[in-house]
């Protein structure tokens, strides 16, 4: 599955229901990573691993569950700008990912080694171990994604969005075998343009992703032209797409051979269908674990025929 973003995790939550989760490779974006106050934060490696692990804020959907923000209270009354919000128990994590990743672990082997610690019985794979940064252009110029996410409140249009450091990066050890191999591919019901663009922009992985293309299942992010959460709607509009199910079956036409939408959606079945994807109708509003759960069931049904 390529996952980023509460959507992911939130599908993530109903797979390991319906499959052994020691079966599911977990290929996450890491164009969100930052360093704030000198730590290595990934936000959507970090969402799969409280998620799956029973740590999450369910109400915020990121975060652990009952963390307090004492030590970031504590710098801004010392003068610090600290607009970044991390948690005491958060804080711990990125301690740790900071430190292993300083005395030369690359990112992969640090994240198996937290994962493992915190009891995650998937494999959680970064899409690269290098340097990876989505820029996003607003008004003004060009900013890094946590400063249009977090800090603006990601209420800008978007006219344009890079990946930093993406020509050079390599995937990480794992990622394409991984892809080869499957099953089903799932591309998770993420933003398109910050989830899961990062990851197909690492040298490799939107080939392996398209030549598997029979075998792979897009879940739309967008229900009757909005998106549940998140600027995937806005984004649409700005880069210049239709904000529909069938503007999320335009990007995704030559990677996946299925596209899952909801109910509300299935009068755009036909439209769907002419792009070339199979249309699977289903209920994709994940408002609770049973509706994960069966989402993920016909998610994995529509996995394409027999090759």
């Amino acid at each position: 599955m390529l996952a980023g973003g509460v959507g992911g995790a939130r599908f993530l939550q109903g797979l390991v229901e319906v499959v052994d989760p020691t079966a599911v490779t977990i290929v996450g974006n890491v164009g969100d990573d930052l360093e704030p106050y000198g730590l290595h934060v990934s936000p959507d490696l970090d969402t799969v691993l409280y998620t799956l692990t029973g740590r999450i804020d369910a109400d915020k959907g990121w975060g652990v569950r009952g963390d307090t923000p004492r030590a970031l209270e504590q710098a801004r009354a010392l003068g610090a700008e600290a607009w970044f919000w991390l948690g005491d128990l958060d804080l711990g994590l990125h301690l740790a990912r900071t430190e292993m990743l300083r005395s030369g672990r690359p990112l992969h082997a640090v994240t198996a080694r937290l994962a493992a610690a915190m009891g995650l019985e998937a494999t959680l794979l970064p899409a690269t171990d290098d340097r990876l940064r989505t820029m996003v252009t607003i008004p003004g110029g060009e900013v890094d994604f946590q400063t249009y996410y977090v800090r603006r409140g990601h209420a800008d249009p978007v006219s344009r969005i890079r990946f930093d450091g993406a020509e050079s990066a390599r995937p990480a050890p794992g990622v394409l075998e991984a892809i080869a191999a499957a099953d089903v591919v799932v591309i998770a019901p993420s933003n398109p343009f910050i989830s899961i663009d990062p990851i197909l922009a690492v040298p490799g992985i939107r080939d392996a992703v398209a030549a598997r293309r029979e075998r792979v299942v897009a879940v739309s992010p967008i229900v009757a032209g909005r998106a549940l959460r998140g600027p995937a709607a806005g984004m649409l509009e700005t880069l210049g797409h239709e904000t529909s199910v069938v503007g999320v079956a335009e990007l995704y036409r030559s990677l996946a051979g299925t596209l899952v939408i909801d109910e509300e959606d299935a009068p755009a079945a036909a439209r769907v269908e002419r792009l070339g994807l199979r249309a699977r109708v289903a209920a994709t509003v994940m408002a609770n674990l049973d509706a994960s759960r069966a989402l993920a069931a016909q998610t994995l049904a529509a996995g394409g025929p027999a090759p």
